[in-house]
């Protein structure tokens, strides 16, 4: 996507490499639990913009992207919200990071990472039509492409490698 820009290819792969390192020490290191409570709130936050954008359209986010409305960045919070205290309550069961950890923090944790979601899917949008490509790859043609699929997760899993987990280590006492 960055064709002769060879600087902003080597800070890709560099933040592409980072982001997979950080979703392995996640799942690794920390614990299922919380990496697929990560996963499902970064589904339910694309989710959730596409069927409110659908249902109630309205203004237009910005012109990175001119699908997205502001009904979809709305309906991303609540959609994310809603599901990531399903999954806590049905499937979160052994985790100590989700069970452990005051309500309100649990809430404001999904708002932001369904906001890095957000954003991050804007990035990509904003690369994509700097590129002039309206996908990323061949496999979903007229969706983005794969990448449109998990560009939320690609931010999503660094930023909460760097910023939410040393407090929730330092909180919950996760490393001896």
């Amino acid at each position: 996507m960055t064709k002769s820009k060879d600087l902003l290819r080597i800070c890709g792969l560099f933040f592409l490499f980072f982001s997979f390192f950080s979703t392995v020490y996640l799942r690794q290191y920390i614990s299922l639990d919380f990496f697929l409570f990560l996963i499902i709130v970064c589904i339910f936050t694309d989710t959730g913009g596409y069927i409110f954008g659908k249902i109630f359209k309205g203004p237009k986010l910005t012109k990175v992207s001119p699908k997205k409305t502001y009904s979809g960045v709305i309906g991303s919070f609540i959609i994310s919200l809603l599901f990531g205290f399903i999954y806590i309550k049905y499937f979160g069961k052994k985790s100590k990071i989700l069970l452990e950890t005051d309500p309100i923090f649990i809430i404001l944790l999904i708002l932001f990472i369904s906001l890095v979601s957000q954003i991050g899917d804007l990035i990509i949008s904003y690369f994509k039509r700097k590129a002039k490509l309206k996908d990323t790859g061949k496999i979903l043609p007229g969706h983005g492409g794969f990448l449109d699929r998990i560009d939320g997760i690609i931010f999503v899993m660094p930023i909460t490698y760097l910023c939410i987990l040393p407090t929730l280590i330092n909180k919950l006492n996760l490393i001896k």
